[in-house]
């Protein structure tokens, strides 16, 4: 006898995706995201509660991965066989993404501290696999003895791309840009790593 398989999870035109991603973050921006429901979610999209359940586990996931949708970067595809222009395309490709929607990513990480299973969300979907990424380049930049493997600055590179995105609104008013992340590579970044800072040369990215 056939044993019928179980029901396949549920998949979304393409086109049908991209305007329920969009509905959430509109629904987002419209009222953050405490006060966003999946009720709302389904009503505006057309669609219904349990197409997206089928999809994704609770709010949290589907927030994220309309984020994820809304800002595609990836970095893993970054090698050039140089640590400065492996942290330098980095810095320009997370310039690139911090300038658009810079409130609602502020909206997001401030909701993040008031619910674990967003914040775990954003770690694993949108933090994690470019925290990777960027460890990779470190890793060999180490192989190749541009940098110290006992360096004590390496596991915190990461976090130094986090800080100069989310601290420049905050202190200065101003997106922090491709260029801006690009001058900052060069006067933070590789000094920590042990490497003498370069003078950046301005090519007209966002500042």
């Amino acid at each position: 006898m056939r044993v019928r398989a179980g029901p396949s999870r549920s998949r979304l035109r393409p086109d049908r995706e991209n305007a329920l991603f969009a509905t959430v973050l509109d629904l987002l921006r419209e009222v953050g995201y405490e006060a966003l429901t999946i009720d709302a979610v389904a009503a505006r999209a057309r669609t219904s509660k349990a197409t997206l359940y089928r999809r994704w586990p609770g709010k949290p996931q589907l927030v994220v991965a309309a984020l994820r949708h809304h800002k595609p970067l990836s970095l893993h595809d970054v090698d050039t066989g140089s640590l400065r222009a492996d942290l330098v395309e980095t810095a320009r490709r997370i310039g690139a993404v911090a300038v658009e929607d810079s409130a609602l990513m502020a909206a997001m990480a401030h909701a993040a501290h008031t619910s674990d299973e967003l914040a775990q969300a954003q770690r694993d979907v949108l933090m994690q696999p470019e925290t990777d990424a960027i460890n990779g380049m470190l890793a060999r930049a180490v192989d190749r003895g541009e940098v110290a493997a006992d360096n004590p600055a390496l596991p915190y590179c990461p976090q130094l791309f986090v800080s100069a995105v989310l601290a420049r609104p905050l202190l200065e008013g101003e997106h922090a840009g491709a260029q801006h992340l690009v001058r900052y590579v060069d006067a933070v970044v590789l000094p920590a790593l042990g490497l003498p800072p370069h003078r950046s040369e301005p090519r007209g990215e966002s500042s």
